[in-house]
């Protein structure tokens, strides 16, 4: 039978023990949380040039506006498909915070449009992909960008190929386009209903599991 001087000793022990346990859990907490906070899906080079994006059909697919030359007098300014990602760590502080994050990138890919029939009737359907461009919003790289957004675009045209690195887009050319007519904070949220369900939802909360959808027209 144990005294009680060692009866003593073990549970101090053990509470020790458990203490020591604690701590490693609220440190590896924190550091995942540190971690979490600092995942980036965007590089710049020593030109201060964005690297190419890659991998980005696996994030998180907000929609694909298109304005087609057929409903624009033959004009369009831009008469391909957009499919936009937004990288997932934006994603999740977007439903956490409602607001994009800094460090958020979003990846427009250029489609043409293709045929304009299919056996479920006439509209405008995917063709070939013709360009790449992308948003990036960071206050470390971009002080003096409205919103620290600038755009870049890799799309080479000429050789149907995309460019490896690319320069930020001149503020009058795409920003301030963005700036007077975006939604929100200079992403056009008013076209991806993605966006829009999931704007400060919750981290815990999948917005597409909710049953509501828009009645049919009448």
């Amino acid at each position: 039978m144990k005294s009680t001087k060692e009866n003593i000793f073990l549970t101090i022990k053990s509470l020790f023990a458990i203490a020591i346990i604690a701590l490693l859990t609220v440190s590896c907490a924190d550091k995942a949380s540190d971690d979490y906070k600092s995942i980036t899906y965007f590089n710049m080079d020593a030109n201060d040039e964005l690297v190419r994006p890659t991998g980005y059909r696996s994030w998180v697919y907000v929609g694909t506006p298109v304005t087609p030359n057929d409903l624009n007098d033959g004009k369009a300014p831009f008469p391909e498909m957009h499919n936009v990602y937004i990288d997932p760590q934006s994603f999740d502080h977007y439903k956490k915070t409602g607001k994009f994050r800094e460090g958020a990138i979003l990846v427009k890919e250029l489609v043409s449009i293709g045929s304009k029939t299919a056996v479920s009737g006439n509209g405008y359907f995917a063709g070939e992909f013709i360009g790449l461009e992308a948003s990036v919003k960071s206050k470390e790289h971009f002080p003096d960008e409205p919103g620290n957004w600038a755009i870049f675009s890799f799309t080479n045209p000429e050789e149907g190929t995309l460019k490896q690195t690319a320069g930020a887009l001149p503020t009058n050319m795409c920003n301030a386009c963005h700036q007077a007519n975006a939604q929100d904070d200079f992403v056009f949220t008013q076209y991806y209903p993605v966006l829009r369900a999931a704007k400060n939802i919750g981290m815990d909360v999948s917005p597409e599991d909710n049953a509501k959808r828009m009645t049919a027209a009448k």
